[in-house]
């Protein structure tokens, strides 16, 4: 996002190690027990799903890495809010274009096709 070139050091220290695997564990430990207690109610479960993956992407977020992909989201945000989005017009007309093309591709390649057919009948003796 940046123009400068930015070289970050990839390598994870063993504490943001140790904390990637933990957070990798309790959502997998999170999905596992949304399928393995089928008894308890969807809600409970769900509730427990949405607790372990928001704790899994804190301490996730707490790596370096994660700081990394933040920082990332954020630069992309911030170019997304650059982005000049066609109006409601535009977006009309551009979709009638598409959907006439297609229909004229299609009777295009529907031509071909009926052509090639009665060639290959003409060829084979299977036309009249």
């Amino acid at each position: 996002m940046t123009t400068q070139a930015q070289s970050q050091d990839l390598s994870l220290s063993p504490f943001d190690l140790v904390k990637v695997i933990l957070s990798v564990l309790l959502l997998t430990a999170g999905v596992v027990g949304f399928y393995w207690y089928p008894e308890y109610s969807v809600l409970y479960r769900t509730l427990a799903l949405i607790g372990m993956v928001l704790v899994a992407a804190g301490l996730f977020f707490a790596t370096a890495p994660g700081r990394m992909l933040w920082a990332f989201i954020q630069e992309a945000r911030a170019e997304l809010r650059k982005v000049t989005w066609p109006t409601r017009q535009e977006t009309i007309h551009t979709t009638l274009m598409v959907v006439v093309m297609v229909v004229i591709v299609g009777l295009i390649l529907w031509l071909f096709d009926s052509l090639f057919l009665w060639l290959v009948k003409l060829l084979t003796g299977q036309g009249v």
